[in-house]
C-alpha cells in the first residue's frame, strides 16, 4: 500500500474541494459536514493500512513514487513520498485526532449557520496540507506544505473575524511564525548552496556531513530548528500559542493535538540525522525545550480561561518532547542510544490523544454554559457526567500517574535528560527543570478539573450534556488516553519501531523484554520522585481547589501578589514583544517614514520642481513675436562673434 500513500491527503483536498464548489442546495448535512466526515475517513482508513504496511517491516524512503514539478537550467525540482516508521508515528496522530475532531465538530459548530460551510472547507485543507507535510520526501516539498499549514491555522484562529481579538489572534499567529519560516527557510539554503540538493535521500545518506563545513552544518541546523520554534511555540515564539484558542476550540483541539505545533517537533525528529552531526545545535534544542516547558508551566498556574490553561500546557508539553530529542541526540552520538528520539515521539503520540481529549472536553464544557472563565464554573460533575471523568482521563494522563500514558512517555522523557547529564552537565540541570514541570503541570490541571467540575456552581447557567456527537470522539480519545502508553511493551515495543527510522545512527540499542523494561522503570529511583513530586500537585490543587474553605486571597499578597500579577502578565514577555512594535518597530517605521517623505520624495519633488520653473522661465522667452525672435538671433549671433574672435585667441585655446 506505500505506493499509494501519495493518495492519503488528496481525500480530505477532495472534500474541501466539493465544499467549496458545490451549490448550496447539493451539500447534504449540516453545510458540508458530511463531505469533510468522508474525506477525513478515506484518509484515515488509507493511513491505517499504511501503518499497518510499515509495522510489517515495509518503508518507502528515497524510492518511492516521483513526479517533476520544476526544471530550472540544470536543476530539475522532484517531488515524491518518504514513507519510514517516524512517518507511520504522524500518520496516527493526524488521521486518529484529525477524524475524530472532524466527527465532534458535526455537534459543535450546529449553531454557525452559513459559517459552517467556511469551517468544514478550511478543516478538511488544515487535515490535507498536514498530511502532505508528513509525508513529504524533501525540505522544499515540506516548506510549502509548512507554509500551507500556517495560512489554514490564520484562518481558523481568525474563523469570527468580525471580533477583534480573534482578527488580532490570527494575525498575531501569521506573523510571529513567520520568524521561524524565514529561519528554516535560510536553513535549507544552506544546505541546497553546499549539497546541491534538499531531497532526504541525498542528504541524510552522510554526504551532507562531507559536504556542508562544520560551521555552517551548526548554522543550517540551528536555522532549521528555529523553524521548529516558531510552528511549535517553544520560547522565545511562543506567546502566539495561547491567543489561538480566540478560533472554535475544534481548531485549537487540531492545533494543539495534530497539526500545527506537532509540525515543529516532526521537523526537528526528522532532521536528526543533520543534527547528531552539530552537538551544539542539539544543546540549543535540549536547552530551549527545557526552558519552555518551565516557563508555560507557571503562566498555566494562573490562568483562568478554560482554553488558556490547555494552550500554555500545550507549550509546556512541547517543551518536554523537544528536550528529549536535544538529549536523545547526545545519547546518539556519545552512546549509541536512540532511547531519547523515541521518547519524544512516545511522548507526542500520547500527548496528541490525552490534548485532544482535553480541549474537546473544554469545547463540550464551553459548549454548556457559554463561557471560557473557570471562575463561573464548579459543579458541573453532576450535570456532565461523560464530559467530567473523559476530562478526568486526560487529567491524570498528562499528570504522569500510571498506568495511564502520559507516565509512560513522561518518564522515558526524564530519563533520557538524566542520562544525558552524563556526557554534559548541563542536562542535569534541565532534569531538575522538567521534574519541576511535571509538579507544576499535575497542579495546574487538576485545578482546572476542581474548578470547573467540583463544588457548587458559581453562576446561573442550565448546563446539560453535550450530544453524541460530542460524547463519543471524548470516549474513544480518553481510552487512548489510558492505553496508548503501552505501546512500549507491544511486540519489539515502541522505542525499537520509531528508533528503525535513524537505525543507521546508533549502534546496539538493547531494549529487552516488557518485563525488563517494566523493571528498568520502576526500579530506578528517579521514577518515584516524578511521580512522588506529580501526587503532591493533585494533593495540593485538591487542597486549594478541591476542598471548600481555602482563603486563596493569601496568594495576592506581599511577593506572592508580585509574583501573581507576573504570572497573570506571562512574565510581562507578551507586553514586551507589544511595546517592542509600538515603541521601536512604529518607531522606526516613522522614521522610514519621514526619510521617504522628506528625502526620497524630497529629491524627487526638487527635481520636479526645478523643472517647472526652468519650464516656467524658458516659457515666457516664447512669445511667438517674431521680431523678438529675429532680434536674439542677431544678438546671438554677435556674441559668438565676439567669443570667437577675442577671447579665443586670448586665452589661447
Amino acid at each position: 500500500m506505500l505506493e499509494y500513500a501519495w493518495l492519503i491527503p488528496v481525500f480530505p483536498f477532495a472534500a474541501f474541494i466539493l465544499i467549496s464548489i458545490l451549490p448550496k442546495r447539493t451539500l447534504s448535512w449540516e453545510d458540508g459536514a458530511g463531505y469533510a466526515i468522508g474525506g477525513a475517513l478515506g484518509a484515515f482508513a488509507l493511513s491505517m493500512l499504511v501503518i499497518w504496511d510499515v509495522i510489517a517491516g515495509n518503508t518507502m524512503v528515497g524510492d518511492g513514487p516521483k513526479f517533476e514539478w520544476l526544471v530550472i537550467g540544470d536543476i530539475s525540482v522532484v517531488f515524491g513520498i518518504w514513507i519510514d516508521e517516524l512517518t507511520a508515528i504522524m500518520l496516527v496522530v493526524v488521521s486518529v485526532v484529525g477524524t475524530l475532531v472532524v466527527f465532534y465538530s458535526g455537534g459543535y459548530m450546529h449553531g454557525e449557520g452559513e459559517r459552517r460551510r467556511r469551517y468544514y472547507a478550511e478543516i478538511t485543507l488544515f487535515i490535507s496540507v498536514m498530511y502532505g507535510l508528513v509525508i513529504s520526501d524533501s525540505y522544499l516539498q515540506m516548506f510549502i506544505f509548512w507554509e500551507l499549514v500556517g495560512l489554514c491555522s490564520y484562518l481558523l484562529i481568525g474563523f469570527w473575524y468580525e471580533k477583534p481579538s480573534a482578527a488580532s489572534a490570527a494575525k498575531r499567529a501569521f506573523i510571529v511564525t513567520r520568524v521561524g519560516d524565514i529561519m528554516f527557510m535560510a536553513g535549507i539554503i544552506i544546505l541546497f548552496k553546499y549539497v546541491g540538493s534538499l531531497d532526504f535521500a541525498t542528504l541524510f545518506d552522510g554526504g551532507a556531513g562531507a559536504a556542508v563545513p562544520t560551521d555552517m552544518m551548526v548554522l543550517a541546523t540551528a536555522l532549521i530548528f528555529g523553524g521548529a520554534i516558531g510552528k511549535s511555540a517553544q520560547f522565545p515564539l511562543h506567546e502566539w500559542l495561547p491567543d489561538a484558542m480566540e478560533g472554535p476550540t475544534t481548531v485549537s483541539a487540531l492545533i494543539h493535538a495534530a497539526t500545527m505545533v506537532k509540525a515543529g517537533v516532526y521537523l526537528t525528529a526528522r532532521s536528526y540525522p543533520l543534527l547528531v552531526q552539530a552537538p551544539e545545535s542539539l544543546m540549543l534544542v535540549a536547552v530551549i525545550g527545557g526552558v519552555t516547558a518551565l516557563i508555560a508551566a507557571t503562566v498555566a498556574l494562573v490562568a483562568t480561561d478554560i482554553k488558556r490553561v490547555l494552550a500554555y500546557s500545550t507549550i509546556s508539553q512541547l517543551g518536554y518532547m523537544t528536550l528529549a530529542l536535544g538529549a536523545g541526540g547526545y545519547l546518539v552520538v556519545y552512546a549509541g542510544s536512540g532511547a531519547g528520539y523515541s521518547a519524544a515521539l512516545l511522548h507526542l503520540m500520547n500527548h496528541a490523544f490525552f490534548k485532544a481529549l482535553l480541549f474537546l472536553c473544554a469545547g463540550s464544557v464551553i459548549h454548556a454554559v457559554g463561557t471560557n472563565d473557570m471562575r463561573f464554573m464548579g459543579g458541573l460533575g453532576k450535570k456532565m457526567r461523560i464530559t467530567s471523568l473523559t476530562m478526568l482521563f486526560g487529567a491524570i494522563a498528562i499528570s504522569g500517574i500510571p498506568p495511564f500514558s502520559g507516565f509512560w512517555s513522561k518518564d522515558e522523557v526524564l530519563a533520557a535528560v538524566y542520562s544525558a547529564g552524563e556526557f554534559d552537565s548541563l542536562f542535569f540541570l534541565l532534569w531538575a527543570m522538567g521534574i519541576a514541570t511535571a509538579f507544576m503541570t499535575a497542579f495546574y490541571m487538576f485545578r482546572m478539573w476542581f474548578m470547573t467540575f467540583a463544588g457548587d456552581p458559581r453562576s446561573d447557567y442550565q448546563a446539560h450534556e453535550s450530544p453524541r456527537l460530542m460524547t463519543v470522539p471524548l470516549i474513544i480519545l480518553a481510552a487512548l488516553a489510558f492505553s496508548s502508553g503501552f505501546a512500549l511493551f507491544i511486540g519489539d515495543g515502541f522505542g525499537m519501531f520509531a528508533e528503525h527510522s535513524i537505525g543507521s545512527l546508533f549502534h546496539g540499542a538493547h531494549h529487552g523484554s516488557a518485563m525488563d523494561l517494566l523493571a528498568g522503570i520502576f526500579g530506578d529511583p528517579l521514577t518515584y520522585v516524578s511521580l512522588v513530586l506529580a501526587a503532591a500537585g493533585i494533593l495540593v490543587a485538591y487542597a486549594v481547589y478541591g476542598k471548600p474553605g481555602f482563603d486563596r486571597s493569601v496568594f495576592a499578597k506581599g511577593v506572592g501578589g508580585a509574583l501573581q500579577r507576573a504570572l497573570e502578565n506571562r512574565w510581562y514577555i507578551s507586553k514586551f514583544y507589544d511595546d517592542f512594535a509600538v515603541k521601536v518597530v512604529y518607531g522606526l517605521s516613522l522614521v522610514a517614514d519621514a526619510f521617504d517623505r522628506y528625502v526620497i520624495d524630497g529629491m524627487v519633488n526638487g527635481f520636479a520642481f526645478l523643472g517647472t520653473k526652468s519650464g516656467e522661465i524658458l516659457r515666457r522667452a516664447q512669445s511667438g513675436n517674431v521680431q523678438r525672435y529675429a532680434s536674439l538671433i542677431v544678438v546671438g549671433l554677435c556674441l559668438l562673434l565676439i567669443f570667437m574672435l577675442y577671447i579665443v585667441p586670448w586665452g589661447g585655446w
